[in-house]
Formats: structure tokens, sequence, C-alpha cells
């Protein structure tokens, strides 16, 4: 529930009350009596700083706030990529075929 500011205009006694939204305003004051306890516009109790979050900082123990980083070249991650670590993200080298025996020269030595 809000905490709204009042005043009265009469005696200028100030109360902040603890109201639902769709509670009436109060306008008697409680000091006086007089029909003339008022709300005030008050300034909001919290501060938004900072470069904002985003939907990845509550997921898996991402800490990051900043955008993905540009690749070297310019370009975007992938969606294909966006989640995976770096080196996930980089295709491993093709293996080298496997080293096949020296071919015979057709003749065997005797003994």
């Amino acid at each position: 529930m809000p905490i709204y500011a009042y005043k009265c205009e009469s005696c200028g006694h100030a109360k902040d009350v603890l109201q639902k939204m769709s509670d009436d305003p109060l306008s008697v004051c409680p000091a006086c009596g007089q029909p003339s306890f008022r709300k005030q516009v008050t300034a909001a109790g919290f501060q938004l700083k900072g470069s904002g979050w985003y939907v990845t900082d509550f997921r898996g123990g991402n800490t990051t706030t900043t955008a993905p980083a540009v690749a070297a070249d310019g370009a975007a991650p992938t969606a294909e990529s966006a989640g995976k670590p770096a080196a996930e993200s980089v295709p491993a080298p093709a293996a080298a075929p496997a080293a096949s025996p020296a071919p015979s020269s057709g003749s065997t030595p005797s003994t």
C-alpha cells in the first residue's frame, strides 16, 4: 500500500498516511478538525540509475549488464551463438586425415 502525504491548509499540520489506492482521500484535519486536509504531490521513494538491465541478467548466473559485444568484423553475434561461450561458437579445425603406410615397392626382400 502506498504512503500519501497530507497537509492541512488551515493549521499547517502535516501527516503521512498509509492508504489503499482505492480508499477515498482524507479531508478532515486530525489536529484542528477543519475540512481542509489535502493530499500533497510528492516525489517517488526510489530512483532508477544506471544503464538498465537485460532479461539475460537474471538467467543462469550471467551478470553482464551491457549489450552483446560486436565481433571484430563489425557483425553482431547470431541468435545461435548469443547464448554460448566464445569457445563453443568458434568452429573446431578439421581433423587431418590419418597417415597411411608407405606403399610397398612390390618386391619383397628375400632372406
